[in-house]
């Protein structure tokens, strides 16, 4: 049985592509705390997870870091 993510990866330029902004923004965002930041998925390769980056499409403007976080009971 082939193993598989529910949750992939996105690398740069798919998510440059699906969310139209540069690579310099994308990068500025995430400093700011205004994009996800990326997980380390190889010694030389990172990328998104594609559930975070839908939260962040669902309202881009109002992004924070603390959108990611399970909500607390």
């Amino acid at each position: 049985m082939p193993a598989f993510s529910l949750d992939p990866f996105l690398r740069l330029p798919s998510v440059l592509e699906c969310t139209g902004l540069s690579r310099a923004t994308l990068y500025r965002k995430i400093k700011m705390g205004k994009f996800p930041p990326q997980h380390q998925i190889g010694e030389r390769c990172c990328g998104w997870r594609q559930s975070e980056v839908a939260v962040w499409l669902r309202n881009p403007m109002s992004f924070s870091i603390d959108d990611l976080r399970p909500p607390v009971p």
